[in-house]
């Protein structure tokens, strides 16, 4: 049994299915935070399953040096075998922190690489990974000039924010302001740490969009799935579902994996679970971005149900230094996928109509949808959704009966 130190976490899907898949795997976890009431406001009504914990310690987390020296003193007390985290703002922090304990685990540098979106489209560009054309700014000047001679419509972006955050199209210069001006609003992000202020702009890529799942172990990467895409939102792109295995054609599945791959070699990402996003464009495939750790929105559930493979307990093992088994196995299901529940626009819930009709409903292996009373925001990111159904069919059209579900479901505001 080998005892984990989990750093941070996000408190959506994976919050409970790393847990789960650390003592599925036979091993235990302390858990480490700078601010304990951020999970517990997640989860009111029940403990959280991150507070099954062997142990839960608190301190700075977001001050480098002042964590290494809280977690030699824990190691020398507590014996740990590995680190891990699901939180993107952590994964290089977790890195860094298994390298000075002689821990296993990726290399932090290649890491903060892939969750660092300016750093990876400059290696990957070296590299020759295909992706769009792009240009990195700060000052608004260098920002408007930038935009005019790439064209629009463009793709603005923070380098270093996840779900989709702050991520919009836009086809004006004055458009373009406000999308800048919002990014300089928000020097924090949610877990305090101050943002890189580069802003990268690239040019609007049209085609499908998928995301390869993959495992990497002494330099080989293994290839789980292809997991399809739907967005929502426009001008934001916000992830209304997703699909896995992918319903694609040989030569497209084959240009997806080769970009995918080709992007982890390049950045040098090594004993990882990666989730990496592929576009695929009347030119050929261009990368989206590498996320070094197991896909979020409960992709790897979709994995899971399809294939028997269960990449949180595969990224449980990495982090131990273990071998992970990456063998199929038979499930009965062909398909398996998740349909998001948008809010109409922002205000407060009076209740989701349809929800009575979920249980019956034999496709539907899960479901979760917010109370009434819950403030809903503008859907303009991942963070907006009201809930989830996933379902799984022995067909490949699990996709259009998801989407068939959510659209029964209506949502009614207080006011």
């Amino acid at each position: 049994m080998a005892h984990l130190l989990m750093i941070e976490s996000w408190v959506g899907a994976m919050s409970s299915l790393l847990p789960r898949a650390i003592h599925e795997s036979g091993h235990r976890f302390s858990f480490l935070t700078r601010d304990l009431h951020h999970y517990l406001r997640a989860a009111p009504s029940h403990p959280h399953p991150l507070l099954a914990a062997d142990n839960v310690l608190t301190t700075e987390t977001n001050d480098m040096p002042a964590l290494l020296s809280y977690v030699e003193r824990m190691h020398d007390v507590l014996s740990f075998d590995g680190v891990i985290s699901s939180c993107d703002y952590y994964l290089a922090t977790v890195a860094t922190v298994a390298a000075h304990l002689n821990l296993p685990g990726p290399d932090p540098q290649a890491v903060e690489r892939a969750y660092r979106k300016d750093l990876t489209r400059t290696t990957t560009r070296n590299a020759g990974v295909p992706g769009p054309r792009f240009s990195l700014t700060q000052d608004w000047p260098a920002t408007a000039k930038a935009a005019a001679e790439l064209g629009y419509p463009l793709v603005v972006k923070p380098v270093d924010l996840c779900a989709g955050m702050h991520v919009r199209e836009v086809r004006d210069e004055a458009a373009l302001r406000e999308a800048f001006l919002a990014l300089e609003a928000f020097p924090v992000n949610a877990r305090g740490q101050e943002r890189v202020p580069t802003v990268l702009l690239e040019e609007l890529l049209v085609g499908p969009e998928v995301s390869v799942e993959t495992v990497t172990v002494d330099g080989i990467t293994r290839v789980i799935g292809v997991t399809d895409k739907s967005l929502a939102g426009h001008p934001w792109f916000v992830e209304s579902g997703h699909m896995f295995p992918a319903r694609l054609s040989k030569t497209d599945q084959a240009a997806a994996i080769d970009t995918a791959v080709a992007a982890i070699e390049a950045l040098g990402l090594d004993s990882a679970v990666a989730h990496t996003e592929v576009k695929l464009t009347e030119d050929g495939p261009r990368l989206i971005e590498v996320n070094p750790r197991p896909a979020g929105n409960q992709i790897t559930e979709l994995v899971r149900r399809v294939t028997g493979i269960d990449l949180p307990s595969v990224f449980t093992q990495l982090a131990v230094g273990h071998q992970p088994d990456l063998r199929a196995r038979e499930t009965g299901v062909r398909s398996a996928a998740i349909s998001f529940l948008l809010p109409p626009h922002a205000g407060v819930l009076a209740g989701i109509d349809g929800v009575d009709t979920l249980a019956a409903n034999p496709d539907v292996v899960g479901w979760a949808l917010k109370p009434a009373g819950h403030r809903a925001g503008e859907p303009t990111s991942n963070n907006s959704y009201l809930g989830h159904v996933m379902v799984t069919s022995p067909d490949a059209d699990a996709r259009a009966r998801a989407e068939q579900v959510v659209n029964t479901l209506e949502v009614r505001y207080a006011e």
